[in-house]
């Protein structure tokens, strides 16, 4: 791992390990939870990579991997709607290169990666744990898909720290954050009309939020046990409320409501 790459090789990988690879034109990573003997535990929208249920699909689906002609023969065909799965690393690679999600990364290296969903500031708890969890979940589901507010990075980070992401993941920044930040910078021109000046504000206010965003960093986490967080998710006392949006300021960070 580096600067510019987390790649890795499969003969380095040791169970607990937060991988990811990323799809088609780069437009997002698929991650999950190596455990061990070729296996990887990750999430999905029944059986599917991505999904939000808008047109967003399109773009999103266009940038994954074609769907094989025949099936695994180590491989069983999701079946649960709850779309925590288990694959062999062949699968859940799909043709694509392995990197390892880095944890506990200083400031200076969080921000000199340009691209969200690589790395986090949190720290990870101990191996054994972290598969107990992606175990347990992939046993008892991790409640529905959401690829804003609860996506494969957000179930991967989850077993990794026992922290409960609300909102948006890294990656997740990446994909709107360009655009944000560059709607927000704007107000700025009456500053500087310099088309450099411009850019680097832009540039400074995308790693803002993305530094801000990410869960080592947010005041809106839990670190919720995995045996109670799936009985608070089956019984409807684990939930997500959206805030109020203001017309003048940018979107608040929803809150974890438990009850």
């Amino acid at each position: 791992m580096g600067l510019l790459s987390n790649r890795v090789t499969r003969e380095s990988l040791k169970p607990g390990d937060h991988i990811y690879s990323w799809r088609t034109a780069y437009i997002y990573a698929h991650h999950g939870i190596y455990v061990g003997d070729d296996k990887v535990i990750h999430f999905t929208r029944h059986g599917q990579e991505v999904g939000t249920g808008t047109a967003l699909d399109l773009l999103l689906i266009s940038s994954g991997p074609a769907k094989p002609r025949e099936s695994c023969p180590t491989c069983t065909a999701p079946q649960e709607e709850h779309g925590v799965i288990s694959s062999c690393m062949n699968c859940f690679l799909a043709g694509g290169v392995l990197y390892r999600f880095e944890y506990a990364v200083t400031p200076a290296l969080f921000l000199a990666k340009a691209r969200g969903g690589t790395c986090t500031l949190a720290v990870s708890d101990d191996d054994d744990i972290v598969v107990h969890r992606a175990k347990y979940l992939l046993e008892n589901g991790f409640g529905c898909y959401n690829v804003f507010k609860k996506n494969c990075e957000d179930f991967a980070i989850y077993c990794k720290t026992g922290l409960l992401e609300i909102g948006q993941s890294g990656q997740a920044v990446s994909i709107i954050g360009g655009p944000l930040a560059a709607a927000l910078s704007s107000p700025l021109r009456m500053v500087t009309t310099n088309v450099y000046g411009m850019a680097a504000t832009a540039v400074g206010v995308y790693c803002a939020s993305r530094y801000m965003a990410d869960i080592g960093m947010r005041p809106n986490v839990v670190k919720v046990p995995v045996e109670e967080l799936t009985s608070r998710l089956a019984t409807g006392l684990l939930q997500v409320v959206e805030p109020q949006i203001p017309t003048n300021i940018a979107r608040q960070s929803p809150q974890l409501v438990t009850q």
